[in-house]
C-alpha cells in the first residue's frame, strides 16, 4: 500500500549538543523499515521528473520501487548502472535542487527522501554484499585521468568497465581529490571513499598518488611518451580567492581550503597531529556555501566557543544547502548576515585580533539575478575574532595550463571544452568538474566524468 503521508520520515541523528564536540557522523542513516517506508511514498510516475532531474542518469523510480519490495540488492543493481559512489552521493549531492526538486510529491508536501534511500542502498550493500567487483578483459588501450576526485573516479570507473587500462595521476598522497580533504568526516565518512577507491582498484584502475601532473609529468609526457592515447583532467578547483583587503596576511588567516584539508586529510584535530590547528577562541567564516558552513562546524568543533558565518546577502540568498544551515544553527553557529569585512586587525605579535565589517542592505539585482548587497553608511563595527577563514570561492590550479600548450582556457582560469563531452582544443585531451565549470557539486562533476568516457571510448573506438 502506498505512503501518502505529506513528509519524509524523519533521518535519525547525533544530538546537536553531543555531535558539536565529535567529527562522528551527524546524520544516523535509515533503518530498513525506516527505508521500505518512505520508498513506498514514491508515486512511481511515468514520466520520472526525477529521472531527468538527476546529473548522473539513475533511474529513481526502478531503485525505489526495489525498496518498496524489500529487494534491496535489486536496488543496488540499479543504482550500480549509472554510479560507482552511491554512498557519496546519498549524503552530499544536493538532491534538494536536483531529483527531489521535480519530485511530484513535493508538489503538495515533501518530496520522496531520494538522497537518504540511496545512501541506505549504499550503506546495506557495503556491509551485507558478498561478491568481488568484476574486472573486465582488458581492450588493449590506455587512458590517463588526472585527479582523483568525483570526477575523474566516475571516468576511471565507467573507463575501467569497458576494458580500459586507467591511470589515475593524483597531486596529494592519498587518493579521493575533494571527498577526503574538502568534505568533513561528520559528513563523509573517509571509510566509505576508501572503499570506493578499493572497489575501482579491484576493476583494475591504478593510482599513483605525489604526481603533480605540470611538475612532476606534463600531459604531452603522458601521451607521447608514455602511451596514453587520451587524458582526462579532472585536477578541481584548489586556487583559494581572497577579498584584497587590510591585514589578510596576518596570522590567523586561512583559506578554506587549507583549514579543511589539515582538519580532514591531516587529521589537525587529533592531539597527535603533526599539522594542529591553534586552538581558536572566536572564529569568522567568511561565506555562505556549503565549504562555509563544513568550515564553521569544523572549527565548532575544534574547541571554538563562538563561530560565525559572515554573509553579505541575507538568509534567502544564502547558496548553502538547507540541511546544512539547519546542522550548523542547531549546533550553535551564530549567523551574522548582511554584513562584510573591510579589513582584519592584528595585534603586536601579528596575529588576528578582530575585523571590521560593514552593514549591507540588498539593492538592485546583479547579473546572478540576486539582490546587490551595498554598504549601509557609517554602520561599521569590529567583530571579536582571533582567526578568520575566507569561503568565497576558488579556481583551477594555474600549473596545468601553464605546462600544457594549446590548451585554451578562460579568464578564470577554467579549461574550456565543447560543452558536449568534454573535448579541450587539444586532441585526446578532456576535461571535466571544477577544472571545468568551476567549484560546483559532486554529481555535477560525475556527470561530467561520466559524459567525458563517453566521448573517449566513442573517439579510442573510431580512431
Amino acid at each position: 500500500m502506498a505512503n501518502m503521508s505529506l513528509t519524509k520520515c524523519p533521518m535519525p541523528s547525533q544530538d546537536p549538543e553531543v555531535r558539536s564536540h565529535n567529527f562522528d557522523e551527524v546524520a544516523l542513516g535509515y533503518t530498513a523499515e525506516m527505508a521500505v517506508e518512505e520508498a513506498k511514498r514514491c508515486l512511481n510516475c511515468p514520466k520520472k521528473p526525477c529521472h531527468s532531474g538527476c546529473p548522473v542518469g539513475i533511474d529513481i523510480p526502478a531503485f525505489i520501487g526495489k525498496v518498496a519490495e524489500e529487494d534491496f540488492a535489486g536496488a543496488y543493481e540499479v543504482l550500480e548502472r549509472s554510479t560507482t559512489l552511491a554512498a557519496v552521493c546519498g549524503r552530499v549531492c544536493p538532491q534538494e535542487s536536483q531529483c527531489e526538486g521535480v519530485c511530484v510529491r513535493g508538489v503538495k508536501g515533501e518530496p520522496v527522501a531520494i538522497g537518504r534511500l540511496e545512501r541506505f542502498v549504499a550503506d546495506w550493500h557495503r556491509e551485507h554484499a558478498q561478491e568481488e567487483p568484476v574486472k573486465a578483459a582488458p581492450n588493449g588501450h590506455k587512458v590517463a585521468v588526472v585527479g582523483s576526485g568525483p570526477s575523474g573516479l566516475t571516468c576511471a570507473g565507467d573507463l575501467a568497465k569497458l576494458g580500459y587500462a586507467v591511470t589515475v595521476f593524483e597531486a596529494l598522497h592519498t587518493p579521493g581529490g575533494v571527498l577526503v580533504y574538502g568534505i568533513p568526516e561528520f559528513r563523509l565518512p573517509k571509510e566509505l571513499v576508501r572503499k570506493e577507491i578499493a572497489t575501482l582498484e579491484a576493476m583494475g584502475v591504478e593510482f599513483q598518488t605525489n604526481m603533480v601532473i605540470g611538475k612532476v609529468l606534463t600531459v604531452d609526457e603522458l601521451m607521447e611518451d608514455m602511451g596514453y592515447e587520451c587524458v582526462y583532467l579532472a585536477s578541481g578547483a584548489g586556487l583559494p580567492s581572497f577579498m584584497g583587503i587590510p591585514g589578510e596576511t596576518l596570522n590567523g588567516v586561512y583559506s578554506a581550503n587549507e583549514y579543511l584539508t589539515r582538519v580532514n586529510l591531516m587529521k589537525a584535530y587529533r592531539p597527535d597531529s603533526h599539522t594542529p590547528i591553534a586552538k581558536s577562541k572566536s572564529v569568522a567564516v567568511v561565506g555562505g556555501g556549503n565549504v562555509a558552513m563544513d568550515a564553521a562546524r569544523c572549527a565548532k568543533r575544534l574547541g571554538a566557543e563562538n563561530v560565525y558565518i559572515v554573509y553579505r546577502r541575507s538568509m534567502d540568498e544564502l547558496p548553502a544547502r538547507k540541511e546544512e544551515v539547519e546542522h550548523a544553527q542547531e549546533e550553535g553557529i551564530i549567523f551574522r548576515l548582511l554584513t562584510n569585512p573591510v579589513e582584519v586587525l592584528g595585534d603586536e605579535t601579528g596575529h588576528v585580533k578582530g575585523m571590521k565589517c560593514i552593514r549591507m542592505e540588498l539593492g538592485e539585482p546583479d547579473a546572478s539575478g540576486r539582490r546587490r548587497p551595498v554598504p549601509v553608511p557609517d554602520s561599521e563595527f569590529v567583530l571579536d575574532v582571533d582567526t578568520m577563514i575566507m569561503s568565497i570561492g576558488t579556481s583551477p590550479n594555474p600549473l596545468i595550463r601553464s605546462t600544457t600548450p594549446g590548451l585554451e582556457t578562460n579568464k578564470h582560469g577554467c579549461i574550456v571544452t565543447n560543452g558536449e563531452d568534454g573535448l579541450t582544443s587539444r586532441t585526446g585531451v578532456y576535461a571535466g568538474g571544477d577544472a571545468v565549470t568551476g567549484a560546483a557539486t559532486v554529481i555535477l562533476a560525475m556527470g561530467a566524468g561520466k559524459q567525458a568516457a563517453a566521448a573517449i571510448h566513442k573517439y579510442i573506438q573510431e580512431k
